[in-house]
């Protein structure tokens, strides 16, 4: 699906926002042993400036989420979440060295009808994942979404400008071959890449920026979601980046 110009159809035929837009976790790529660390959940179409506010109607229908950060040792914490002005606002305090996954999960979206655009009638689901490096030692970020789509990180290498990154889709703990990411920082500047057989793509950050990296997959599966008809789940994961100086 390319995501990118279908979100600004989207916009331009005024079709919901829960579906052209996506959620991303933004935080520091790196951290200090037991002191709080900020994670912003975040809400719009970041390639085009669009941050939506926390108390607008697009980020309210997305706003049934959980959030969880694992620890180098594997202990899945739940994070409690704060609303701001344009984000939510969640922390934690690492106890541990090496690196910790963020992840957040969105399950519980509303069935969308888009059969006027020839989209069918679908169920939105979203998650996303953040990386926190705490010391020297980096490692893969842990799975989190045994349900759907994920994106992990394969890097060991600190994330900064030239970096090499390596990523995996899985879809259910299986990798996902030949499927389509878009790479994106803020200034309208997207990449699109395609996964290789075993769900993996590599790339290199070019600028000392944000980026977030986002793939979709459609689970053409039927089913029934508080008493309304889906013809498919609509899968979307996102994985952000922040280089380091």
């Amino acid at each position: 699906m390319k995501t990118g110009i279908i979100a600004i159809l989207f916009l331009l035929a005024g079709v919901s926002q829960s579906f052209a837009h996506y959620i991303w976790l933004e935080t520091s790529p790196s951290g200090a042993l037991n002191t709080s660390h900020d994670v912003k959940i975040r809400f719009g179409e970041y390639t085009y400036g669009v941050i939506e506010k926390v108390n607008s109607d697009a980020f309210k229908s997305v706003s049934d989420f959980s959030v969880w950060v694992v620890s180098p040792s594997g202990k899945k914490t739940s994070l409690k979440t704060t609303p701001k002005d344009d984000h939510y606002l969640a922390s934690f305090v690492p106890a541990e060295q090496g690196t910790y996954t963020i992840a957040l999960d969105n399950k519980k979206m509303n069935v969308l009808d888009y059969s006027q655009y020839d989209m069918g009638i679908l169920k939105p689901q979203y998650h996303c994942k953040a990386k926190v490096v705490i010391g020297k030692s980096t490692s893969e970020t842990k799975n989190t979404n045994a349900e759907g789509i994920e994106i992990n990180d394969l890097s060991i290498v600190p994330f900064g400008v030239n970096a090499e990154v390596k990523l995996q889709i899985l879809f259910r703990g299986k990798p996902l071959p030949k499927n389509e990411v878009t790479l994106s920082i803020d200034d309208r500047w997207t990449k699109k890449l395609w996964t290789e057989e075993d769900g993996t793509v590599s790339f290199k950050l070019p600028w000392n920026t944000l980026y977030t990296v986002e793939a979709t997959y459609n689970e053409k599966t039927p089913g029934n979601y508080n008493g309304k008809d889906y013809e498919y789940i609509w899968h979307c994961a996102t994985y952000c980046i922040k280089t380091m100086q």
